[in-house]
């Protein structure tokens, strides 16, 4: 006898995804300060979510290359007015939504020139916060995550 066969449910092929996020630090009075920027509803996810400056890899780029591309345009700091000292481990979210598995690349940077930034069309605010407080925000998804992996990464040289 036959079994009536099961309907399975397709789920929706999840498009693996390569972003970096860089988190932008400096001291304040002797603490640490965070850089949180706001994303704007001219981006294509997570509108008026907190976040750090992030973007697509881009084919043939390595993050680390992609990471300082993000950083200039979208602060319009140069290289020069920053220093990498961290590398962390991917953090990797399914957001079955938009259809896409993201592999967060996180790295620390040092802002020696904190005063120059300049956000693009990509944010509508920016603010330095105390690490402390980022579950306080309403940010992008795992970014507690990626914070804690780019403090605790690889130290650059």
């Amino acid at each position: 006898m036959e079994q009536p066969s099961q309907e399975k449910k397709e789920q929706p092929a999840m498009r693996p995804t390569h972003v970096v996020t860089c988190i932008l630090q400096h001291t304040e009075a002797g603490k640490p300060r965070i850089l949180l920027v706001q994303r704007s509803q001219k981006v294509g996810s997570y509108q008026a979510h907190w976040a750090g400056v992030s973007g697509f890899v881009e084919s043939g780029v390595t993050p680390e290359e992609q990471a300082y591309t993000e950083i200039r345009e979208e602060t319009s700091l140069q290289r020069e007015q920053v220093r990498l000292l961290r590398r962390g481990a991917v953090v990797e979210h399914s957001d079955e939504e938009l259809g896409r598995h993201w592999y967060i690349h996180p790295f620390l940077f040092d802002v020696l020139m904190p005063g120059v930034i300049r956000t693009d069309w990509e944010a509508v605010n920016m603010r330095w916060i105390d690490p402390a407080t980022i579950s306080s925000y309403e940010t992008v998804p795992k970014l507690l995550e990626v914070y804690n992996s780019a403090i605790h990464g690889e130290v650059v040289d």
